[in-house]
């Protein structure tokens, strides 16, 4: 919308971002997020489809930023992007999938709101505070790949216990087959 406006220039690879059609099916994807983000098992299957959206997306992103450069410079780009869009959404997935295992509402209503907060500021400062975004994008690659390894057997952990609760001859069979291979 901004490319639209005249406030930011797009590079030429990026320029159809700025397409009626494509802020039209964003603004409506979006629309989408915010609602599915609000029931925690839409959000929790919402999340698992976008692990095949949103990180092609960020390394196509990245490279297209660059324009036309060198192609090392390009696949460093998208090589960064991917990057960065996966631990952005594991940390967002991982998170939620934790908060998502709790049967109050509250919760997961807060994280949301704090989601689309932090979006909203994350875009301002990344369009007008370039160089403090930088620095929080850096602080939170760090944290992310500290909590990454934790969410993630967290994680393992509720839906091990959610299924033991639901399925329990289930779970004693599958851990008694485990044990046998082990």
């Amino acid at each position: 919308m901004f490319q639209r406006m005249g406030l930011v220039h797009l590079p030429d690879a990026l320029a159809v971002l700025g397409s009626p059609w494509v802020i039209g099916v964003a603004a409506v994807l979006a629309i989408v997020e915010f609602l599915a983000d609000k029931i925690p098992a839409v959000d929790s299957l919402w999340d698992a489809v976008h692990t095949f959206i949103r990180i092609p997306a960020g390394a196509v992103l990245a490279a297209g930023s660059l324009g036309h450069a060198d192609p090392a410079m390009l696949t460093i780009a998208a090589l960064a992007g991917g990057t960065l869009a996966g631990a952005s959404h594991f940390a967002k997935a991982g998170t939620r999938a934790l908060i998502n295992l709790s049967p109050e509402p509250v919760s997961n209503w807060a994280a949301s709101a704090t989601e689309d907060v932090g979006a909203l500021a994350g875009i301002t400062l990344a369009l007008f505070v370039p160089l403090l975004f930088l620095v929080l994008v850096l602080v939170f690659l760090v944290l992310a790949g500290w909590a990454l390894p934790r969410l993630a057997r967290g994680v393992h952990g509720g839906v091990s216990r959610m299924a033991k609760h639901m399925l329990p001859g289930t779970y004693t069979r599958m851990n008694r087959l485990r044990s046998k291979h082990d």
